[in-house]
């Protein structure tokens, strides 16, 4: 994460409880809605060199105030409270901080939109609603959104777990197909690994290569790289940009300064346990992973056509690197 924008904001703490109700377990969702902690900065009087650059220690930085001396055991008292639960019936908790500034639009002509966890939400939002309007009778459309990418993909719910195979194998299952119809299913489809790409930034355009440089609300960024660190070939691409052509979306794309290592996306950790042909992309934003990024409005709506195209058609492989997309 960018540890400075932390500082100095309203923060507050949501997430789930596991609580126990007679012989259950039971998983609640809760959110204490209103400002509860902050990470307050050293003042710059005793740390004058700060604005020449500064080394963040989680530890010790980062840690939040809840409040004074007389609050010290009531954190969970008043997280049970928000979550109208008895302290003593909470058994389990995955907890966690988010800032409490609220989402905006803005800019000249309103053309930029910020908030926390644009990436990768915007790719889920405008993915989600292209799946909910698109449809064919001919194949089968799925709609996967993996958690933990942050930190590995590791967990039971990432890419890099069984979840999607699994989950793919019953479909498969559940209509009476054999295996090898499974395979066959994997080898003629086709995925979009739909996370957000980095805008060149106004103040630091150099930091941009020099001839792929995606800008905010001038179309979807199709993500490549040498390394393999993206899943974008020359056929994936191809039937992206397709798919953009029939959706009369504009796009652009990206590829890391050759000096200078970029991030991953799940496309790859995901091919790993089901492999088929696919594509990487993203929406261009500023400020990836701190508690306020911004992006761009149109992008949004760009992603939802892209995406009502894709799950409205059909794509076949007819071997060697050719499709049949209806």
């Amino acid at each position: 994460m960018l540890c400075a924008p932390w500082f100095d904001r309203p923060l507050s703490v949501a997430g789930r409880l596991v609580i126990k109700e007679g012989k259950r377990l039971i998983s609640k969702l809760v959110n204490v809605n209103r400002d509860l902690l902050l990470v307050p900065n050293l003042a710059i009087h005793l740390n004058r060199e700060v604005n020449d650059g500064y080394k963040y220690n989680a530890q010790v930085d980062m840690l939040p105030v809840y409040g004074g001396a007389d609050a010290k055991d009531t954190f969970m008292m008043t997280v049970a409270e928000a979550a109208g639960v008895e302290e003593g019936a909470i058994l389990g908790h995955d907890l966690f901080l988010y800032s409490r500034m609220p989402g905006t639009v803005w800019g000249a002509g309103e053309e930029f939109i910020s908030c926390g966890r644009l990436d990768d939400l915007q790719c889920a939002f405008a993915s989600l609603k292209g799946f909910l309007k698109g449809g064919h009778q001919g194949c089968v459309q799925v709609y996967s959104v993996l958690d933990n990418e942050e930190v590995g993909s590791g967990t039971k719910q990432g890419a890099d777990s069984t979840f999607l195979e699994d989950t793919l194998k019953r479909i498969n299952g559940s209509l009476g197909r054999s295996e090898e119809a499974y395979l066959m299913a994997l080898a003629s489809s086709f995925m979009i690994s739909a996370d957000n790409a980095h805008a060149v930034h106004p103040n630091l355009s150099g930091k941009a290569d020099p001839t792929n440089r995606p800008y905010m609300n001038e179309g979807i960024v199709i993500k490549y790289n040498a390394n393999q660190k993206y899943t974008t070939d020359a056929v994936s691409a191809a039937m992206f940009k397709a798919l953009c052509h029939s959706a009369g979306v504009p796009y652009q794309t990206f590829a890391n300064r050759s000096d200078m290592l970029g991030g991953s996306t799940l496309g790859n950790i995901s091919n790993s346990h089901v492999s088929l042909n696919t594509v990487d992309i993203g929406l261009p934003q500023l400020s990836m992973h701190s508690p306020y990024e911004t992006a761009g409005v149109r992008d949004t709506c760009y992603l939802v056509k892209v995406a009502e195209a894709f799950y409205s058609s059909c794509m076949k492989s007819g071997g060697e690197g050719c499709y049949e997309m209806g």
